[in-house]
């Protein structure tokens, strides 16, 4: 059996781990954050030494025989209720997946610290810190800069603002991420609209490009290769 030390020395350090990975998701403003990932590590880490030492006792009478792993185990598939709570459907688009597989990865953080893993529970970590926080730099770069397309559009003067663009893709807004008016050099009674948008499938960027050349106020539509 564990002392009280070890023991409590095992819940606080899942506790910390837990922090490091639920400060990133925190700093984006996720819902599922740093008291959320705390707290699954620290519940995980429990989970896992109860199913470990607390049937200490009962081993103890005759015929008794106990899989430690069980409880453990239900921790794999009961996290997946919190996952799926972080995820978000707007429209077409899904958002929270990485959120969901840090929580996961947290529970597998805090199982390896109730089971005194304790340099597996720290190299996880720190691995699963530089997927969040390291990769995502060169995601943008070299990834998502390549989806980015922009469309140039001549509209009437003062006829298309953020919000009419909102309410006429519907879905397809999030997909939005630069939107700037200007007058036209060619004319002063039409506007120059250029629209950026990121990460849309094809699918989606054919769809955009139908609605927006079906607005009344749209004069002229032009493609723009973005990448």
């Amino acid at each position: 059996m564990l002392g009280n030390i070890e023991l409590v020395s095992r819940l606080v350090m899942a506790a910390a781990l837990g922090s490091v990975i639920g400060f990133e998701r925190e700093r984006l403003a996720w819902a599922a954050g740093l008291r959320t990932h705390m707290l699954v590590c620290v519940g995980s880490a429990l989970f896992m030494i109860v199913s470990a030492f607390g049937f200490a006792d009962a081993l103890t009478a005759s015929h008794v025989v106990l899989d430690p792993s069980r409880v453990a185990a239900q921790v794999v598939s009961g996290i997946g209720f919190l996952g799926a709570g972080s995820i978000l459907l707007r429209g077409e688009i899904v958002r929270g997946l990485t959120t969901a597989a840090s929580l996961w990865s947290v529970a597998a953080i805090g199982l390896a610290v109730g089971g005194g893993l304790y340099t597996a529970s720290i190299a996880a970590t720190a691995i699963i810190l530089i997927i969040l926080a390291g990769i995502k730099p060169l995601e943008r770069r070299f990834i998502n800069v390549k989806q980015r397309r922009q469309l140039t559009m001549l509209v009437d003067r003062g006829a298309l603002s953020f919000h009419a663009l909102h309410e006429a893709l519907g879905p397809g807004s999030v997909r939005v991420k630069q939107f700037v008016v200007q007058q036209s050099d060619d004319s002063a009674d039409l506007d120059e609209v250029r629209v950026e948008l990121s990460r849309a499938s094809a699918p989606e960027y054919q769809a955009i490009c139908e609605r927006l050349r079906q607005l009344d106020v749209v004069r002229e539509f032009r493609e723009d290769d973005a990448s």
